[in-house]
C-alpha cells in the first residue's frame, strides 16, 4: 500500500515523532492544556489562524482564496487507564478525575492518532496550496470521551467565531486492519446515555441485618433486573445494549453501608427504543427501592451522546474519493456500530452534512489471531504507526482536496 506520504518521507518522520510525544503525554477530558498548546504551536507555525474555543479546544483556519469552506474535526482527550501495551513510548502519565482521584492516563482510544493525522493533512494543504482554493477549518475538539467537548465549543460561540463550513468530516482509528477504511452511510454510531445511581438504605452491623435496609442487596436486584430490559422489552431486531461497569459500596465486610452506587451506560440506534429504555431504567430503579422499603434512589444523568448520522449522499461521494486515493480493496461499507461520538453536534449546529469514517490500526496477523484483537478503551490498544498514520493522513487530505481542489466537484 502506498499513500501520499511516500512522497514526503521527512513529513512522515516528523509525524512519527509527534505521535510518540502525544502518546507519552496524554491528558484527561477537558484537561488537555499541554496538548492544546502543542496544537496551537504546530498549526500556527504552518500559517493557520489559531484560537482557543471551549477551554482546551483549538480552531485552526487557513484561507486560500475564494472557494468552499470545509471543516475537519479531530478529538484530543485520553482515558483514565493504565497502559499495558509494552510500547517503548508507552504512557506513564498521571491525572486527576473531577473528584480529585489520581489515576493513570492513556490514549486508549487513539485520539493521539487523530491529532497526528489532522496535522499531517494540514501540512500537506500548506505544501500544496497552489492546487486548491477555499477555506479549511480544523477543529481540535477536547472532551469527546465525556460528551463535553463539542458542547463546550458550541457554547463558547464556535460558529460565531469561525467560518461556517458547508460540510464537516472526521475519522477514528479502531481495531481494523491497518491501511483499511470503513464507512457507514446513514446512522453510523449509537445514542449513549450514562447515569450514576445512588441507592439509599439504612446502615448497621452485619450481624443485625433486620435493623438495616441493605443497599448492596438492593443494588444487586436493580442491576440484574435492568438487564431484562434488553431481553424482554426490546424487539430482537432492534439494537440496544446496557452496561453496568462500576459498583461501589461499603468499607468493611461486617458493616452494612448506608448507600451503594453504580453507573449505567445505555446505547441504541432508535429514538423510540431510547425513550422506552430510559423510562424503563427509572421504573425499575424506583420500583426495586419501593419493594425493599428503601428511600427513593438518587439518579444523576452523567452525559448523553447523540445519534451520529452520516449524510448518505455525501458519504457515497466520500467513499469514491477514498477508494480513488487508497484503492478499492481498502475501503468498505460497514453496518452501524454501538460506539458513540459527539462529532455530530458540530455539523448539526449548522444544519450541514457530516461524514465520519474509521481507519484500521492493527496488523493483519493480530486481527486474524485466535486471541481477541485489542479494542479501543483497552489497556492493550496500541495502533501500529504504519501504515496507520499514513492512511489517516492520506484519507483526511484526499477528502478535503476533493472539495477544495481546483479540479474538485462538490
Amino acid at each position: 500500500m502506498t499513500t501520499i506520504l511516500d512522497d514526503h518521507p521527512e513529513l512522515r518522520e516528523r509525524l512519527h515523532e509527534l505521535y510518540r510525544h502525544l502518546h507519552q503525554n496524554p491528558e484527561l477530558s477537558m484537561q488537555e492544556h499541554e496538548t492544546a498548546a502543542l496544537i496551537e504551536e504546530r498549526m500556527g507555525a504552518l500559517g493557520y489562524d489559531v484560537f482557543r474555543c471551549g477551554g482546551t479546544g483549538v480552531v485552526a483556519t487557513l484561507v486560500n482564496g475564494d472557494g468552499p469552506v470545509i471543516g475537519f474535526r479531530a478529538d484530543t482527550d485520553a482515558l483514565p487507564l493504565q497502559e499495558d501495551t509494552g510500547l517503548e513510548y508507552a504512557s506513564t502519565a498521571r491525572g486527576a478525575l473531577p473528584d480529585g482521584t489520581e489515576v493513570p492516563v492513556m490514549h486508549a482510544c487513539g485520539h493521539d492518532t487523530h491529532i497526528t493525522a489532522a496535522i499531517g493533512a494540514a501540512t500537506l494543504l500548506v505544501q500544496n496550496r497552489d492546487s486548491w482554493a477555499g477555506t479549511v477549518v480544523f477543529l481540535f475538539q477536547p472532551g469527546e470521551e465525556t460528551a463535553a467537548g463539542a458542547a463546550a465549543m458550541l457554547a463558547d460561540g464556535l460558529w460565531d467565531k469561525a467560518p461556517h463550513p458547508e460540510v464537516i468530516y472526521g475519522q477514528h482509528v479502531w481495531p481494523g486492519v491497518t491501511g483499511s477504511i470503513d464507512v457507514t452511510p446513514g446512522p453510523a454510531m449509537s445514542y449513549s446515555d450514562a447515569w450514576k445511581v445512588t441507592v439509599k438504605g439504612r446502615g448497621g452491623h452485619g450481624s443485625q441485618p433486620e435493623n438495616t435496609i441493605d443497599p448492596v442487596v438492593l443494588a444487586a436486584y436493580m442491576i440484574v433486573r435492568i438487564q431484562s430490559l434488553i431481553s424482554r422489552e426490546v424487539a430482537p431486531l432492534k439494537s440496544a445494549v446496557i452496561t453496568i461497569a462500576t459498583m461501589h459500596a461499603g468499607l468493611k465486610e461486617n458493616i452494612i453501608p448506608p448507600t451503594a452506587e453504580f453507573t449505567v451506560n445505555m446505547r441504541n440506534l432508535d429514538a423510540d427504543v431510547r425513550e422506552h429504555l430510559l423510562a424503563g431504567l427509572r421504573r425499575i430503579i424506583t420500583a426495586e427501592a419501593m419493594a425493599s422499603n428503601a428511600p427513593e434512589p438518587q439518579i444523576e444523568e452523567l452525559y448523553t451522546f447523540p445519534l451520529l448520522i452520516n449524510d448518505e449522499e455525501e458519504t457515497a461521494r466520500v467513499i469514491e474519493v477514498l477508494r480513488g486515493a487508497l484503492g478499492d480493496d481498502k475501503v468498505s461499507e460497514k453496518p452501524a456500530v454501538m460506539g458513540s461520538e459527539d462529532f455530530g453536534a458540530l455539523p448539526d449546529a449548522l444544519g450541514v452534512p457530516g461524514v465520519y469514517w474509521f481507519f484500521g490500526g492493527m496488523p493483519q496477523d493480530v486481527v486474524d489471531s485466535d486471541e481477541p484483537t485489542p479494542s479501543n478503551h483497552s489497556p492493550f490498544f496500541g495502533p501500529v504507526m504504519e501504515p496507520t498514520l499514513s492512511t489517516g493522513t492520506a484519507a483526511a487530505y484526499a477528502v478535503l482536496m476533493s472539495r477544495l481542489g481546483k479540479n474538485a466537484s462538490a
